[in-house]
């Protein structure tokens, strides 16, 4: 089958470069290869050495393929603009330097839309002209990575920012093409924002070419969503927890990929507070146990 498993740094608990809380990333690339990974993302832009050749011995000690990366800034807000910029630009020149080709796209959180991350009745919408705007960073960014660094844009639906219910991914999807802006569909951040991946992706896999695999635990999502708690606190409670243990239906996600013919990489991630004492090898062991136990 050529669909390869990789994980991410945030299953380390990396959600920022600058984190002090952060592990190494030496160590990071370590655990993930002794947990029976073949390739990583590359986290937040700055956790791992912007230097290729640093990099580049890292990856090959641990025979490890940089699989790409994420680009987390707030889309959302035109005042932050360079700073979007700053990590596209960066985010892509590693991405290129190691041959990678998945170019992620995720709107960080917001504070108008983080309290009312998995209630879609409830949450903000913005205004015609904001919504364009919006869109057309996007856009801006996608085409950055394609044109000019010949990587893969993918769009990231993401719980707490404006990028994170069903109707507004149907939304940019019906206003972009599909040469211009593909998929990156997470599992978990599916669940979490209250649609099914399965039906979603039984509608959208031409548009697909990079999964997430995530997955949500029922209780702790229902908790996390009735008090109204933050992203980062939501992960520490454990509201993504070991792949098979939560709603996501991974046998019948598998099932429509080969169906599809999908090709390429599906990265783990289970996000999680590296100060709340979690166990990311086990964990990514486990996950990597359990996916081989369905096929992958």
């Amino acid at each position: 089958m050529s669909i390869r498993i990789g994980n991410a740094p945030c299953s380390w608990g990396v959600e920022f470069a600058d984190d002090p809380r952060n592990p190494s990333w030496q160590t990071v690339l370590k655990d993930c290869a002794e947990a029976g990974y073949k390739g990583i993302e590359l986290g937040p832009v700055g956790f791992m050495p912007e230097d290729p050749a640093v990099l580049a011995d890292g990856l090959a000690e641990n025979d490890l393929t940089l699989i790409g990366g994420v680009v987390f800034r707030a889309f959302h807000e035109p005042d932050q603009w360079d700073d979007v910029l700053d990590g596209a630009v960066r985010t892509c020149k590693a991405l290129k330097a190691h041959g990678a080709e998945h170019f992620v796209l995720i709107d960080s959180i917001s504070p108008r839309r983080a309290p009312t991350a998995g209630r879609a009745a409830e949450a903000e919408q913005m205004d015609k002209a904001e919504w364009e705007a919006y869109r057309d960073r996007i856009v801006t960014v996608a085409k950055i990575g394609a044109e000019e660094y010949g990587l893969i844009p993918e769009l990231h639906p993401h719980a707490g920012g404006f990028m994170d219910f069903e109707p507004e991914v149907e939304r940019i999807l019906q206003e972009v093409d599909g040469d211009t802006l593909k998929l990156c569909l997470d599992t978990g951040h599916c669940t979490y924002a209250g649609f099914d991946p399965v039906a979603f992706m039984k509608r959208h896999m031409e548009r697909i070419t990079y999964v997430h695999f995530k997955d949500t635990d029922a209780k702790v999502k229902a908790d996390v969503i009735a008090n109204r708690t933050g992203f980062y606190d939501a992960c520490g409670q454990g509201i993504f927890c070991n792949l098979g243990d939560g709603e996501v239906d991974f046998p019948a996600v598998r099932q429509l990929l080969l169906d599809s013919g999908f090709e390429g990489w599906c990265t783990v991630e289970q996000d999680c507070d590296p100060l709340l004492d979690p166990d990311p090898v086990g964990d990514a062991t486990v996950n990597r146990t359990y996916l081989q136990s369905i096929g992958f």
